[in-house]
């Protein structure tokens, strides 16, 4: 259950994520409600699998950009995610810039304002 409303946490947050940057002409398009919600499925996938190698591998250009460099990995990976589902439409490179930071932002606010229950094992 906490998987879900995380989920539907992040939805929402890539809903409104993409609300600011059309508003701002920034080009980000949605694709519809059911890309989206794979969209958010794929960016934590490739999160949780891809991410931990190429960090470890871009780790002294990390260091040696005293960690502005993560900012550029984080749109890869939403651009990534973008291209693989069709959930969100990215013109260029500062879209998903922009998409990836709002995204973190509003996924945080979200997820501080969900109360999740621990997981018992009865």
């Amino acid at each position: 259950m906490n998987f879900i409303i995380r989920w539907l946490g992040g939805v929402l947050a890539a809903w409104l994520t993409i609300q600011i940057g059309q508003a701002l002409g920034i080009g980000l398009r949605w694709g519809g409600f059911v890309k989206a919600l794979l969209f958010v499925l794929v960016l934590g996938i490739v999160n949780a699998v891809i991410r931990p190698i190429v960090k470890l591998f871009t780790l002294p250009l990390t260091c040696l950009t005293f960690g502005l460099f993560a900012f550029v990995l984080n749109a890869l990976f939403f651009w990534i995610a973008a291209v693989l589902t069709g959930g969100v439409e990215v013109e260029n490179f500062l879209a998903a810039l922009f998409g990836s930071v709002v995204l973190s932002i509003l996924s945080g606010i979200i997820n501080s304002f969900v109360k999740l229950r621990p997981n018992r094992r009865d």
